[in-house]
């Protein structure tokens, strides 16, 4: 599966292009439930790549996430494999593993409810990823609750 605009938009929507510099550059910036790594930069890019100190313009975030959105619509796509899926279950998933990682949605009851055809279940467990580093985060609880909606639309 291919990730819709509705997938993009809500990535846009939580990631948000951040630490936008008085120049119009983007700063990379410590993770926020960490204070450390990984380090961010733009929407939401990761990587061995991003470190203290990086600065990219507003094209750079732009085409970064659009690179990393194909590549994590790739890998959610293996995940769920032949399993029947929405195109908003897909997005919604997608936007999950975007935030955590592919690994965790892999490894997640979420994934495993879903691919059972439980997709009230699967819905219900968005919210149990609302944490960084033991901390429940606002934001996260907001998108998680985001994500679930989606998913059940």
């Amino acid at each position: 599966m291919t990730p819709s605009s509705a997938c993009t938009a809500l990535i846009e929507q939580f990631e948000g292009c951040a630490k936008r510099q008085d120049d119009g550059g983007f700063a990379a910036y410590p993770d926020p439930g960490s204070g450390g790594d990984p380090w961010t930069i733009g929407w939401g890019s990761t990587g061995a790549d991003i470190v203290p100190g990086l600065v990219w313009t507003q094209q750079q975030c732009d085409a970064r996430l659009a690179q990393d959105v194909t590549r994590f619509a790739a890998r959610v796509s293996a995940a769920i494999g032949d399993a029947p899926t929405t195109q908003p279950q897909f997005d919604a998933m997608l936007s999950f593993a975007y935030n955590v990682g592919v690994a965790n949605l892999e490894s997640s009851t979420l994934l495993r409810l879903h691919k059972a055809g439980d997709y009230r279940g699967a819905q219900a467990q968005f919210g149990h990823w609302d944490r960084a580093h033991g901390k429940v985060m606002p934001g996260l609880e907001r998108r998680r609750a985001a994500e679930a909606a989606l998913y059940a639309s």
